[in-house]
């Protein structure tokens, strides 16, 4: 049987139809609708009501597995050096190095404690102390994800976390060897055989078995996502993820091949991912187009890359490199590549991306892994508010401000002021009784 021709939405800047062209393209994929946000509410009030009896339960029902008690649904801490010393050396080395470069990166992003003193002598500053505990979501069922466990576990233990605990779906009872070694590597404290919404039901209110958290991060499915959202408040959570994107942007001088790789990389994950080429030039477009549709069928996962890019994919010819920024800026995306000779002049202009992979040979993949930055990054625009996955996200801060007797005279003159304006007295009055108190 011959695949027909994949016919990858071509858009072009000149056409006067591209602003509502592109705005289709980028749509957010809602997977907030009613039914999914009904379900999840159920699952998290029955789990905050019966704890591990619900757990238990929605494990038989959806992961097929019957651990007895809910103490069973922990994995004993031997069974994580256990699989690290079952899976091969190179598979161990891979995950060690990954897991060094993480660290190093990690290590730069440590926020630490400062203070100031004012001239009065006042002392102003700020404390930044580690989570008490966090909890991280790894999927499981389709595949495994060692490199999820890596990117949330490292900068939780780079910041001083008290206790980190991992949740994984155990399907069938089978637990993945690459996901138990990472989560030693690491330095994972506790692992429950838990999935979907109930798992982060326990993580936010805790139960008999699995101890409530201060913040929840890791990626999942729509219900994973749709519960995240929803327990917000109660602990905090790093972002509500989407599908995985890339924008490529390449002025024509990069082997067409590697660039139908990226997309293909990044297309693989599910059929909701998105890949993105912007060039100024037409026949590079054109060769792209023509190696994907030559390297696709030696893709085992064929069949998940052309409906992505045939749903959610694109190529974009652009005039000139100026209005690829103007792109850039306007889609926000998750994943940047910058397939350029003078990347660093583009970056410059570039207000709005997740990570950005700079000149020829930076493949995105290799963030995926082990380049050292976080691979849980803003998708769907959100990178015009929101960062990647780093130390900062496991560490709170809390202002400090010690008044000096003349510092307290001099600011309670202020506040005094301000709070008469706003009518309340208790207020002014607080701040008048110190101002002419004697020192010491």
């Amino acid at each position: 049987m011959v695949e027909q021709a994949l016919n990858i939405k071509r858009l072009r800047t000149r056409d006067p139809d591209f602003g509502p062209q592109l705005e289709r393209l980028m749509s957010r994929l809602e997977a907030d609708d009613a039914g999914v946000f009904d379900v999840v509410s159920g699952i998290l009030a029955d789990v905050r009501q019966r704890g591990d009896a619900a757990l238990l339960e929605y494990t038989r029902r959806f992961d097929r597995l019957d651990p007895g008690s809910g103490a069973a649904l922990e994995v004993p801490p031997a069974r994580l050096g256990e699989a690290l010393a079952r899976i091969d050396d190179k598979q161990r080395e891979a995950l060690e190095v990954a897991a060094t470069r993480l660290r190093r990166y990690a290590e730069h992003q440590r926020g630490e404690s400062w203070s100031y003193q004012e001239a009065d002598g006042t002392v102003l500053g700020q404390t930044v102390r580690p989570l008490d505990r966090a909890g991280v979501y790894v999927p499981g069922g389709k595949a495994a994800y060692p490199s999820t466990v890596l990117m949330n576990v490292v900068p939780a233990r780079v910041a001083g976390v008290g206790e980190i605990i991992m949740c994984v779906p155990a399907p069938d009872g089978e637990l993945d060897d690459m996901v138990l070694a990472a989560a030693s590597v690491a330095g994972v404290d506790r692992v429950f055989m838990l999935g979907g919404a109930q798992a982060i039901a326990a993580m936010a209110w805790g139960t008999e078995t699995v101890p409530a958290v201060d913040k929840i991060t890791g990626p999942g499915n729509r219900y994973v996502a749709a519960a995240k959202r929803l327990v917000y408040g109660v602990v905090g959570i790093d972002m509500i993820a989407g599908p995985s994107e890339i924008l490529v942007v390449c002025d024509g001088d990069t082997d067409p091949d590697w660039i139908a790789l990226d997309m293909f990389a990044q297309s693989e994950h599910d059929e909701d991912a998105q890949a993105l080429l912007v060039s100024p030039d037409a026949a590079f477009i054109d060769r792209v187009l023509a190696a994907i549709e030559r390297l696709l069928p030696e893709m085992p996962r064929a069949d998940i890359i052309r409906a992505s890019l045939l749903d959610r994919g694109a190529v974009v010819e652009v005039r000139d490199l100026d209005e690829a920024v103007e792109i850039v800026n306007r889609v926000a995306p998750e994943h940047l590549e910058l397939s350029l000779a003078d990347p660093e002049a583009f970056l410059a202009r570039v207000r709005h991306a997740g990570a950005v992979f700079m000149g020829r040979y930076s493949a995105e993949v290799v963030g995926d892994y082990c380049a050292g930055p976080n691979h849980v990054l803003p998708t769907a625009r959100t990178a015009r508010f929101s960062s990647p996955l780093g130390v900062y996200d496991f560490q709170k801060r809390a202002s400090v401000i010690h008044c000096s007797p003349e510092g307290a005279r001099e600011l309670g003159r202020v506040a005094s002021v301000l709070a008469r304006a706003e009518g309340l007295e208790a207020h002014a009055r607080s701040a008048e009784c110190r101002m002419e108190a004697k020192d010491g």
